[in-house]
């Protein structure tokens, strides 16, 4: 009869976004995680 909120927040997010939308942010993300861990990984190196 009614939707769990997690239904209708799964349902919301599908229709406002387009696949191609969505992979762009995951992208986007992977970039960052890259940028973000591998600067970590390269001042630990520089001061080690």
């Amino acid at each position: 009869m009614f939707d769990s909120l997690d239904e209708t927040m799964k349902k919301d997010a599908k229709e406002q976004t387009s696949n191609s939308e969505r992979m762009m942010l995951w992208l986007a993300v992977a970039a960052a995680s890259v940028l973000v861990f591998g600067g970590l990984y390269f001042g630990v190196r520089v001061i080690g």
